[in-house]
């Protein structure tokens, strides 16, 4: 089957999450992406277990599964950058490339020979995304990390409980920044068909968080309103919060009147619809305490799974709090199938949720081994 990006040859240079993500979503997709990796040591989360894989073959070296989880469909090259042999090798990479994609602090590919304005004297066409922590300027110098992006952008100061700043359980920056790269690399590329030009497409993760947190950061632009930490509560839809039951939580997202009337039915106090405390969204805000306290009271008496139950009969968007193998059980039932086999292989990878009636995602290789 050919794939929409069939034909896109990538010469991926980055490493850890950002840009090995960017790379595998376009892979799935068709492209031939090459792994440039350092000879003897590879990515560093070849190196990032445990986990790793159970169910390796035989006389094979179980993998970690973060490395697995960004690298599947794609060949591996190791070279040296810092010597000319490794550089030519790369040039030569680059020089049947489409696209090239890095995500070494700023300078480095510059210093190696390797940067955009050396590379597209000789390949005009050539797309080059360049995946920095904190920018090109005065950033330059500083370590991308997620967790530090996640502190420094503010986004933990408004995750959390409101005396406990958290991050968040995965490294949502990195994967936020690989998919707007993905969007990058190809709008770039339908220039490119309009053109015959390529261009630089740069991002930097800082600017992705601050971008991700929408309402939060438009709310300080727009209105002065520096958002805080609130557990987790909204800050502007009410209800829409996770509460206690019986045996364990439930998360209930009430986004409108109408589903607030059918909430109040369904958990048996129908007069919170009509209170002028609680009528409208406006007022379910100013009286946040007393509507939380009125709805906890009526859900405690029984577990999540019969709320989720009445809850769901109603129309009203509710559901526990699941453990990660809960929800792939949840994917399953309702038909999401949430996992796909790379033939020839004992171990499931996660399905790439972009679904195409044409040219759909394919797995064609496993992540791979490390060239001697």
């Amino acid at each position: 089957m050919t794939g929409a990006l069939d034909g896109i040859v990538v010469a991926d240079f980055s490493r850890v999450l950002a840009g090995p993500y960017a790379t595998m979503l376009m892979a799935d997709l068709g492209a031939e992406v090459v792994k440039v990796e350092r000879p003897g040591a590879g990515d560093d989360t070849r190196s990032w277990g445990p986990p790793y894989e159970k169910d390796a073959p035989d006389g094979v070296e179980p993998m970690a599964t973060y490395f697995t989880s960004v690298n599947r469909n794609k060949t591996s090259l190791a070279v040296d950058l810092q010597t000319d042999d490794g550089r030519r090798a790369a040039r030569t990479l680059v020089e049947r490339s489409d696209v090239v994609i890095e995500n070494f602090r700023a300078g480095t590919m510059e210093r190696l020979g390797l940067g955009y304005d050396t590379l597209v004297a000789d390949q005009p066409d050539l797309i080059y995304c360049a995946i920095t922590g904190f920018g090109r300027d005065g950033g330059a110098s500083m370590p991308g990390y997620d967790l530090l992006i996640q502190a420094m952008s503010g986004l933990m100061s408004v995750t959390g409980p409101e005396d406990a700043p958290s991050k968040v359980g995965v490294a949502v920056i990195d994967v936020l920044t690989g998919v707007h790269a993905v969007a990058g690399i190809l709008a770039a590329l339908r220039h490119r068909d309009r053109t015959g030009i390529g261009q630089r497409v740069d991002l930097d993760l800082l600017s992705v968080a601050l971008s991700s947190m929408v309402n939060q950061t438009a709310g300080y632009l727009a209105a002065d309103v520096v958002p805080v930490a609130m557990g987790n509560r909204h800050p502007s839809v009410v209800p829409y919060q996770v509460f206690s039951t019986a045996d364990r939580p439930l998360a209930v997202a009430v986004g409108n009147d109408k589903l607030f009337a059918r909430m109040a039915d369904a958990i048996g106090n129908p007069g919170l619809a009509t209170d002028d405390r609680f009528s409208t969204n406006t007022a379910r805000i100013t009286n946040r305490d007393a509507l939380v306290a009125d709805i906890a009271a009526a859900l405690r008496p029984h577990g999540a799974d019969h709320w989720f139950e009445i809850l769901a009969a109603a129309g009203v968007p509710a559901g526990p709090i699941n453990d990660v193998a809960e929800a792939f059980d949840l994917a399953r039932r309702l038909g999401v199938d949430p996992a796909a086999q790379i033939p020839g292989t004992p171990t499931p990878t996660v399905r790439n949720p972009i679904g195409m009636s044409v040219t759909p995602p394919t797995y064609r290789l496993a992540p791979p081994t490390l060239p001697d």
